[in-house]
Protein backbone atom coordinates (compact mmCIF):
# COMPACT_ATOMS: atom_id res chain seq x y z
CA UNK A 1 0.00 0.00 0.00
CA UNK A 2 1.18 3.71 -1.05
CA UNK A 3 1.10 5.42 2.29
CA UNK A 4 1.48 9.01 0.56
CA UNK A 5 -1.60 8.12 -1.94
CA UNK A 6 -3.36 6.76 0.96
CA UNK A 7 -2.99 10.36 3.30
CA UNK A 8 -3.56 12.14 0.22
CA UNK A 9 -6.84 10.25 -0.28
CA UNK A 10 -8.38 10.52 2.70
CA UNK A 11 -7.34 14.85 2.99
CA UNK A 12 -9.45 14.73 -0.44
CA UNK A 13 -11.82 12.91 1.68
CA UNK A 14 -11.69 15.50 4.62
CA UNK A 15 -12.37 18.09 2.18
CA UNK A 16 -14.88 16.66 0.68
CA UNK A 17 -17.56 16.07 3.26
CA UNK A 18 -17.33 20.21 3.94
CA UNK A 19 -17.97 20.42 -0.32
CA UNK A 20 -20.90 18.05 -0.29
CA UNK A 21 -22.63 20.34 2.94
CA UNK A 22 -22.64 23.44 1.28
CA UNK A 23 -23.62 22.11 -2.13
CA UNK A 24 -26.47 19.43 -0.52
CA UNK A 25 -27.83 22.70 1.74
CA UNK A 26 -27.76 24.98 -1.36
CA UNK A 27 -30.45 22.20 -3.31
CA UNK A 28 -32.44 22.78 0.22
CA UNK A 29 -32.46 26.30 0.44
CA UNK A 30 -33.30 26.72 -2.88
CA UNK A 31 -36.25 24.31 -2.82
CA UNK A 32 -37.53 26.14 0.08
CA UNK A 33 -37.27 29.36 -1.51
CA UNK A 34 -39.08 28.30 -4.64
CA UNK A 35 -42.08 27.15 -2.48
CA UNK A 36 -41.34 23.66 -1.32
CA UNK A 37 -40.36 22.90 2.09
CA UNK A 38 -40.29 19.49 1.58
CA UNK A 39 -36.22 19.35 2.53
CA UNK A 40 -36.82 22.07 5.42
CA UNK A 41 -39.32 19.84 7.22
CA UNK A 42 -36.70 17.36 7.04
CA UNK A 43 -33.90 19.09 8.28
CA UNK A 44 -32.10 19.74 5.40
CA UNK A 45 -31.89 23.69 5.26
CA UNK A 46 -28.68 23.00 7.47
CA UNK A 47 -24.57 22.99 7.40
CA UNK A 48 -24.56 19.81 9.43
CA UNK A 49 -22.90 17.51 7.82
CA UNK A 50 -24.34 14.75 9.32
CA UNK A 51 -27.71 15.66 7.90
CA UNK A 52 -26.92 15.57 4.10
CA UNK A 53 -24.67 12.25 4.53
CA UNK A 54 -25.38 9.06 2.92
CA UNK A 55 -23.82 5.69 4.81
CA UNK A 56 -23.12 3.90 1.90
CA UNK A 57 -22.85 6.78 -0.37
CA UNK A 58 -20.78 9.09 1.68
CA UNK A 59 -19.06 7.01 3.74
CA UNK A 60 -18.72 3.74 2.75
CA UNK A 61 -17.79 3.58 -1.13
CA UNK A 62 -15.85 7.00 -1.11
CA UNK A 63 -13.20 5.60 1.92
CA UNK A 64 -13.33 2.08 -0.15
CA UNK A 65 -11.81 4.56 -3.32
CA UNK A 66 -9.44 5.89 -1.03
CA UNK A 67 -8.25 2.66 0.16
CA UNK A 68 -8.20 0.89 -3.44
CA UNK A 69 -6.15 3.63 -4.47
CA UNK A 70 -3.27 3.32 -2.58
CA UNK A 71 -3.13 -0.55 -3.23
CA UNK A 72 -2.14 -2.60 -6.53
CA UNK A 73 -6.31 -2.26 -7.20
CA UNK A 74 -6.37 1.16 -8.22
CA UNK A 75 -7.86 0.53 -11.36
CA UNK A 76 -11.12 0.14 -9.85
CA UNK A 77 -11.48 2.73 -7.70
CA UNK A 78 -12.87 4.67 -10.70
CA UNK A 79 -15.55 2.57 -10.75
CA UNK A 80 -17.09 4.34 -7.49
CA UNK A 81 -18.67 6.93 -7.00
CA UNK A 82 -19.95 8.98 -4.26
CA UNK A 83 -22.94 11.04 -3.00
CA UNK A 84 -24.98 12.51 -0.79
CA UNK A 85 -28.47 12.26 0.56
CA UNK A 86 -30.59 13.27 -2.13
CA UNK A 87 -32.81 16.19 -1.07
CA UNK A 88 -36.45 15.74 -1.79
CA UNK A 89 -38.15 17.92 -4.07
CA UNK A 90 -42.09 18.06 -4.72
CA UNK A 91 -42.40 19.68 -8.16
CA UNK A 92 -46.32 19.62 -7.18
CA UNK A 93 -45.34 22.41 -4.72
CA UNK A 94 -43.70 24.37 -7.19
CA UNK A 95 -45.54 27.33 -9.02
CA UNK A 96 -43.54 26.83 -11.84
CA UNK A 97 -41.86 24.00 -11.84
CA UNK A 98 -39.65 23.23 -14.59
CA UNK A 99 -38.07 26.51 -14.29
CA UNK A 100 -37.82 26.28 -9.93
CA UNK A 101 -36.56 22.90 -10.86
CA UNK A 102 -33.56 24.40 -13.17
CA UNK A 103 -32.91 26.56 -10.33
CA UNK A 104 -32.65 24.10 -7.42
CA UNK A 105 -30.83 21.72 -9.75
CA UNK A 106 -27.85 24.01 -10.24
CA UNK A 107 -28.20 25.80 -6.55
CA UNK A 108 -25.14 22.76 -6.06
CA UNK A 109 -22.98 23.72 -8.64
CA UNK A 110 -23.43 26.90 -8.26
CA UNK A 111 -22.40 26.93 -4.38
CA UNK A 112 -19.28 24.64 -5.32
CA UNK A 113 -18.57 27.56 -7.63
CA UNK A 114 -19.13 30.47 -4.92
CA UNK A 115 -16.74 28.11 -2.77
CA UNK A 116 -14.28 27.80 -5.02
CA UNK A 117 -13.53 31.56 -5.24
CA UNK A 118 -13.98 32.00 -1.12
CA UNK A 119 -11.53 29.70 -0.66
CA UNK A 120 -9.14 30.77 -3.61
CA UNK A 121 -9.24 34.27 -1.96
CA UNK A 122 -8.45 32.47 1.78
CA UNK A 123 -5.35 30.65 0.06
CA UNK A 124 -3.96 34.32 -1.13
CA UNK A 125 -4.50 35.79 2.30
CA UNK A 126 -2.46 32.95 3.57
CA UNK A 127 -0.05 32.91 0.73
CA UNK A 128 0.97 36.39 1.89
CA UNK A 129 1.46 35.26 5.34
CA UNK A 130 3.70 32.77 3.94
CA UNK A 131 1.26 29.93 5.88
CA UNK A 132 2.12 27.14 2.56
CA UNK A 133 0.33 24.25 4.35
CA UNK A 134 -2.92 26.52 4.55
CA UNK A 135 -2.69 27.37 0.93
CA UNK A 136 -1.82 23.69 -0.65
CA UNK A 137 -5.26 22.87 1.46
CA UNK A 138 -6.96 25.84 0.02
CA UNK A 139 -5.58 24.90 -3.53
CA UNK A 140 -6.99 21.19 -2.95
CA UNK A 141 -10.32 22.17 -2.05
CA UNK A 142 -11.03 24.64 -4.62
CA UNK A 143 -9.87 22.52 -7.03
CA UNK A 144 -12.10 19.47 -5.48
CA UNK A 145 -14.91 21.93 -5.22
CA UNK A 146 -14.94 22.84 -8.79
CA UNK A 147 -14.55 19.13 -9.52
CA UNK A 148 -18.24 18.41 -7.97
CA UNK A 149 -19.62 21.26 -10.11
CA UNK A 150 -18.79 20.40 -13.23
CA UNK A 151 -19.48 16.32 -12.32
CA UNK A 152 -22.54 17.33 -10.96
CA UNK A 153 -23.35 19.29 -14.38
CA UNK A 154 -22.67 16.20 -16.73
CA UNK A 155 -26.16 15.77 -18.39
CA UNK A 156 -27.06 12.10 -17.21
CA UNK A 157 -29.82 11.21 -14.87
CA UNK A 158 -29.58 11.46 -11.83
CA UNK A 159 -27.23 14.00 -11.87
CA UNK A 160 -28.24 18.54 -11.26
CA UNK A 161 -26.88 18.86 -15.30
CA UNK A 162 -29.95 16.01 -16.45
CA UNK A 163 -32.73 18.21 -14.44
CA UNK A 164 -31.53 21.28 -16.60
CA UNK A 165 -32.03 18.79 -19.76
CA UNK A 166 -35.15 17.70 -18.76
CA UNK A 167 -36.78 20.89 -18.10
CA UNK A 168 -35.19 22.43 -21.43
CA UNK A 169 -36.49 19.82 -23.80
CA UNK A 170 -39.53 19.43 -21.73
CA UNK A 171 -39.48 15.72 -20.51
CA UNK A 172 -42.06 14.22 -19.25
CA UNK A 173 -40.96 13.68 -15.44
CA UNK A 174 -42.25 10.51 -14.96
CA UNK A 175 -40.09 9.06 -17.93
CA UNK A 176 -36.92 11.22 -16.21
CA UNK A 177 -37.88 9.35 -12.51
CA UNK A 178 -38.09 6.39 -14.43
CA UNK A 179 -34.61 6.75 -16.25
CA UNK A 180 -33.36 7.35 -12.86
CA UNK A 181 -33.77 4.19 -11.62
CA UNK A 182 -30.74 2.95 -13.46
CA UNK A 183 -28.78 6.50 -13.75
CA UNK A 184 -25.90 5.72 -11.18
CA UNK A 185 -24.98 2.75 -13.25
CA UNK A 186 -25.23 4.89 -16.22
CA UNK A 187 -23.15 7.59 -14.70
CA UNK A 188 -20.21 5.06 -13.91
CA UNK A 189 -19.75 3.10 -17.29
CA UNK A 190 -19.49 6.80 -18.57
CA UNK A 191 -17.23 7.95 -16.54
CA UNK A 192 -14.82 5.05 -17.76
CA UNK A 193 -15.21 7.07 -21.46
CA UNK A 194 -11.44 8.87 -21.23
CA UNK A 195 -13.04 12.07 -22.92
CA UNK A 196 -15.83 12.31 -20.86
CA UNK A 197 -12.80 12.45 -17.39
CA UNK A 198 -10.46 14.57 -19.83
CA UNK A 199 -12.94 17.18 -20.38
CA UNK A 200 -14.49 17.38 -16.75
CA UNK A 201 -10.76 17.54 -15.70
CA UNK A 202 -10.03 20.07 -18.16
CA UNK A 203 -13.17 22.57 -17.62
CA UNK A 204 -12.33 22.26 -13.77
CA UNK A 205 -8.46 23.46 -14.08
CA UNK A 206 -9.76 25.88 -16.71
CA UNK A 207 -12.31 27.36 -14.10
CA UNK A 208 -9.66 27.22 -11.37
CA UNK A 209 -7.60 29.27 -13.52
CA UNK A 210 -9.70 31.78 -14.67
CA UNK A 211 -10.96 32.21 -10.96
CA UNK A 212 -6.70 32.84 -9.75
CA UNK A 213 -5.96 34.95 -12.63
CA UNK A 214 -9.22 37.45 -11.08
CA UNK A 215 -7.02 37.29 -7.58
CA UNK A 216 -3.71 37.98 -9.63
CA UNK A 217 -2.68 34.35 -9.06
CA UNK A 218 -0.43 32.56 -11.33
CA UNK A 219 -2.52 29.29 -12.92
CA UNK A 220 -2.26 26.10 -10.80
CA UNK A 221 0.25 23.74 -11.46
CA UNK A 222 0.87 19.75 -9.84
CA UNK A 223 -2.48 18.76 -9.15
Amino acid sequence: MDTNVLINGLISYLCFIPLLTFHEFAHAWMAWKCGDSTARDQGRVTLNPISHMDMIGTVVLPLLSVFLGATAAAGAASFIIGWGRPVPVNLANLSKPRWHDTLISLAGPAMNVLLAIGIVAAGKIAGLADAREVVEMANRMALLSLFLCFFNLLPIPPLDGSHVVKNLIRMKHETYWRLCQWGFIAVILIWQITYVRVAVMLTTVLCLDVIRFAFALPPLRGF
